[in-house]
C-alpha cells in the first residue's frame, strides 16, 4: 500500500474435510479446490481440516505460481489441519494449541487427537502495512440439545480472544477465518467478537451472494449429515471471516460470497462445508484508531457472565468425573492389595490351598491392573481439565470485575 492509501483484499476460507481414508472423494476435491484457487486468484487463502501433509504438498505445488508464500501448522497426533496460502510475504508464524480439546476416550469424535489450535501468520503487503491473519477451528458441537463440549468450546473461544488481543497489537489489520463450530447467536461467538472487536464479514457486507442467511452447512450438500440439520431447514452458519483495523486504518467488507453446492462442471461439492469469500476494502487514515472493545461494556458484561456460568457448569461436571475416576482407581488398588495378601498368605502356608483357580486369579489380577491404569490416566486427565476450567473461570471473573468498574 506504499503510495496508495487503499487496498482491496480478497480472502478465501474453507473447511476442506480432507481426512485420509475417511473423507469421500478427497483427492478429487483437493484437485478441484486447487483449480478454483488458481482460477480466482485470491490474496489470502485460509484452509482447515487439511489433515494430510501430502494434500498440502499437492496444493502447494499446484498453487506455487499464484500463491508464492504458504505455511502448514503442525499440531497434535494427526496434525492441526490448518494451512495458509498468501500472495503477500509471510514474515513469521505462531501456533497456539488450546488447553482443552475434548476427551481422548471419545474416539468416534477425534477432536482431542488433532490438537486443535489457532495459527497466526504475519503478512506484509510490500508497503508499510502488516496483516495478522488467524486460521483456526473450534471443537465440534456434535449434539446441540445436549452439548457436553460447550465448556471446552468456550474455553477455546476465550483463549482465542485473548490470543488475538495480545498478538495483534503490532498489526494494522487483523483477520480471522475458520470453522468456529458455533452459530452466530451462540455465546462463544458473542464473547469472541465482543472481547476482540472483530466484525463479521457477512453482517457487514455491502453485497452478498450465496446461500440464504450465509449458511455454510446446507441440507442439499451430498456430504452433510442430513439428520443433524433437521432443526435447521436452511442450514447453519458456522464458518466465518472476521476482521478489524487496529491502527490508523479502516476496513469495510465490500462483498461476501459463499459457494452454493457442487463445483463448476462437476456433480460434487468442494467439501461438506461451503466456502466463504470476502472482499475487504482497507483504507489508511490520518490518525491512529483506538483498540476499543467491539461491544458496549454493559452488553459485554452480560456475555462474559453467561460464558462464565457455562464454564462453571463444565467445572462442576469435571470435578464429578475426577472424583468418580479417582474412586475407581482406589477400588482397583484395594482389589490388587487383597489379591496380593491372599497370594502371600498361600505362599506362607497360612491357607489350606489356593482359594481361587490360578487362571481366574490371574485374570482378575490383570483386570484390576488394567482398571487401575485406565482410572489413573482418566483421573489425571480430568484433574488437568478441572485446573484449565478453573483458570478460565477465574480469568473471566477478573475481566468482569474490570468491566463493572468501568460502568
Amino acid at each position: 500500500m506504499e503510495g496508495d492509501p487503499t487496498l482491496r483484499l480478497r480472502v478465501f476460507n474453507l473447511n476442506c474435510w480432507a481426512i485420509r481414508y475417511l473423507s469421500k472423494q478427497r483427492q478429487e476435491r483437493i484437485r478441484l479446490i486447487g483449480d478454483m484457487l488458481r482460477r480466482e486468484g485470491f490474496d489470502l487463502v485460509l484452509l482447515q481440516e487439511v489433515w494430510s501433509e501430502q494434500d498440502y504438498s499437492n496444493l502447494k505445488a499446484k498453487l506455487g505460481g499464484c500463491y508464492p508464500f504458504s505455511y502448514y501448522f503442525r499440531s497434535g497426533v494427526i496434525g492441526s489441519g490448518l494451512c495458509v496460502f498468501s500472495r503477500f510475504p509471510i514474515l513469521d508464524t505462531l501456533l497456539y494449541q488450546y488447553s482443552l480439546n475434548g476427551y481422548p476416550y471419545m474416539l468416534q469424535h477425534g477432536d482431542w487427537f488433532c490438537g486443535k489450535s489457532v495459527g497466526l501468520d504475519t503478512c506484509w503487503d510490500g508497503g508499510h502495512d502488516r496483516f495478522a491473519p488467524h486460521s483456526r477451528q473450534l471443537h465440534a458441537e456434535y449434539c446441540r440439545e445436549k452439548d457436553g463440549y460447550l465448556p471446552h468450546r468456550l474455553v477455546q473461544a476465550w483463549e482465542l480472544a485473548q490470543f488475538i488481543r495480545h498478538t495483534s497489537k503490532a498489526a494494522d489489520v487483523v483477520l480471522l477465518g475458520g470453522d468456529l463450530n458455533m452459530h452466530p447467536e451462540d455465546v462463544g461467538i458473542r464473547l469472541l467478537r465482543g472481547w476482540t472487536g472483530l466484525r463479521d464479514a457477512f453482517a457487514e457486507a455491502t453485497r452478498f451472494e450465496g446461500c440464504e442467511d450465509g449458511c455454510t452447512l446446507i441440507p442439499n450438500n451430498c456430504f452433510t449429515v442430513k439428520s443433524e440439520l433437521l432443526p435447521f431447514p436452511l442450514g447453519i452458519r458456522i464458518d466465518y471471516i472476521l476482521y478489524k483495523a487496529v491502527s490508523s486504518f479502516t476496513v469495510k467488507c465490500e462483498e461476501m460470497k459463499t459457494t452454493t453446492g457442487t463445483a463448476p462442471g462437476t456433480d460434487i461439492p468442494f467439501s461438506d462445508h461451503e466456502a466463504v469469500m470476502a472482499t475487504l476494502h482497507i483504507q489508511r487514515q490520518g490518525q491512529a484508531a483506538g483498540a476499543n472493545l467491539g461491544t458496549a461494556e454493559p452488553t459485554l458484561v452480560d456475555v462474559v457472565t453467561e460464558a462464565r456460568t457455562e464454564v462453571g457448569v463444565g467445572l462442576g461436571a469435571a470435578r464429578r468425573q475426577r472424583y468418580s475416576t479417582g474412586r475407581m482407581a482406589v477400588l482397583a488398588l484395594l482389589l490388587l492389595l487383597l489379591q496380593a495378601a491372599a497370594a502371600l498368605g498361600t505362599l506362607a502356608g497360612l491357607a489350606a490351598g489356593q482359594p481361587f483357580p490360578k487362571l481366574s486369579f490371574s485374570l482378575l489380577a490383570f483386570l484390576a491392573i488394567g482398571v487401575l491404569l485406565l482410572a489413573t490416566c482418566l483421573h489425571l486427565f480430568h484433574t488437568i481439565e478441572v485446573k484449565m476450567l478453573q483458570g478460565t473461570e477465574e480469568q473471566m471473573r477478573m475481566a468482569l470485575r474490570v468491566l463493572q468498574e468501568r460502568l
